[in-house]
């Protein structure tokens, strides 16, 4: 059973397509209580909302604090999403989510201070603030699960862009090249995505390679086996990971001479297969395509946060709820 550590806590909240994390923890980022529940999501929102808001009043009740010991909630989601106000417009995963006012309703519900942050945004947060990217004023996120995702940290504070930045998945690394799923040619997720790379290697996988033998079949083939077979040292999937590998450096190169990050931290995939299979050659990759300068080449790192990356996400964003309130608390202060 959690109890009340007595410093005043935040509650951060992950939506994905399947499930629902939910975090208490105070300002530092430690967890005071945390779970998760199925959320195979209805196509009615409402109803939706009020199934993560029983559980939040579950987790509060879990660590003896209500409803009114909340000092900010932030709430981690899929885009797209309206800058500011915590709308979502038309997220994919959430059938029936259209033009939902998330911030809003939880704000109503819970009477604190609501952020809302794409997932991607809020997961750079999350690596800023505690994991692997602590300490630096510019850096970058990049995640290979399904899709690709990205964030950005610059000058020590989320960059959103005009209209939403950190689209890194569909900046394109081959002009006409392989169909993505956003409609676009060429992007990075059409060759670092998992979902694509998974139909990549189906295809082109010897039917009686390693992969194919691992994962029982070439159609029941994922990264996974791919990257198994590559520890083993599988010709196919060195060639393959060599390939990934080269798609993710060229996107890390522009990034650096764009952006010129301290850091870049890589997730999932990445994080998956490694300092051998993944992140030394891409290091090496990035360093032979950038100018020789001292301290030019970003640091390229893996995710720390592991397993808990939801919940903290949840809560960097609940961070700037907190900022936001108490920005607005001491303006109110000056006009007085």
């Amino acid at each position: 059973m959690a109890q009340d550590t007595g410093r005043p806590l935040r509650l951060g909240i992950d939506v994905g397509g399947t499930k629902v994390a939910l975090a208490l923890g105070d300002a530092e980022g430690r967890l005071a209580a945390h779970r998760r529940i199925p959320f195979p999501a209805t196509g009615e929102p409402r109803a939706d909302v009020e199934q993560m808001l029983a559980a939040a009043r579950a987790l509060l009740d879990e660590a003896g604090c209500g409803a009114g010991g909340l000092e900010a909630v932030g709430i981690s989601a899929p885009g797209p999403m309206e800058i500011g106000s915590g709308t979502l417009l038309n997220p994919p995963n959430l059938p029936g989510w259209h033009h939902i006012p998330l911030a809003e309703w939880f704000g109503a519900a819970l009477g604190a201070p609501v952020a809302v942050e794409n997932d991607a945004d809020a997961a750079a947060l999350a690596e800023w603030r505690w994991g692997a990217a602590r300490g630096t004023q510019h850096a970058v996120y990049l995640t290979m699960s399904t899709g690709v995702g990205g964030g950005l940290v610059l000058g020590g504070r989320l960059h959103r862009g005009a209209h939403g930045a950190g689209e890194i998945g569909h900046a394109p690394v081959e002009w006409d090249g392989a169909a993505c799923a956003c409609g676009l040619r060429g992007c990075l997720e059409a060759y670092v995505g998992g979902a694509a790379w998974t139909r990549h290697l189906r295809a082109e996988a010897p039917e009686a390679g390693r992969v194919a033998a691992l994962a029982g079949g070439r159609d029941a083939i994922t990264p996974r086996h791919l990257l198994a077979a590559a520890r083993e040292g599988d010709d196919f999937a060195l060639t393959e990971l060599a390939r990934w590998n080269g798609y993710l450096a060229r996107t890390i190169v522009w990034l650096a001479m764009v952006l010129s990050p301290e850091v870049v931290v890589l997730g999932t995939i990445a994080r998956a297969a490694g300092e051998q299979l993944c992140l030394a050659p891409v290091r090496e990759l990035v360093a032979r395509h950038l100018w020789r300068e001292e301290g030019q080449a970003p640091r390229i790192v893996a995710a720390e946060l592991g397993e808990t990356l939801g919940e903290r996400a949840g809560l960097a964003v609940a961070a700037l709820a907190a900022e936001r309130a108490g920005g607005r608390t001491e303006a109110t202060r000056a006009a007085r």
